[in-house]
C-alpha cells in the first residue's frame, strides 16, 4: 500500500490524503463478491465535507 500512496503522490502532488476502503458483504454495500481495497486519494476541496470517511467521499454516490 505504501509504494502506491508514494506513486499516487508523486505523480499528482495536490494529493494530501488518503481513504483506505472495503465493503464485506451485500447489506455493507459490496457488489463485486470478491476481495478489493479501495485506495482513494484525497485533496483539498474535493467533498464539501470529509468526515465520515470513504462514506462521503463520492456524494453524489452515496444513497443513504
Amino acid at each position: 500500500m505504501r509504494y502506491l500512496r508514494n506513486k499516487i503522490s508523486s505523480v499528482d502532488t495536490k494529493v494530501i490524503g488518503f481513504n483506505v476502503g472495503t465493503n464485506c458483504g451485500e447489506y455493507a454495500g459490496q457488489t463485486v463478491m470478491h476481495a478489493h481495497i479501495h485506495l482513494i486519494p484525497r485533496r483539498v476541496g474535493d467533498t464539501h465535507n470529509p468526515r465520515g470517511g470513504v462514506r462521503g467521499v463520492i456524494p453524489e454516490k452515496m444513497a443513504y
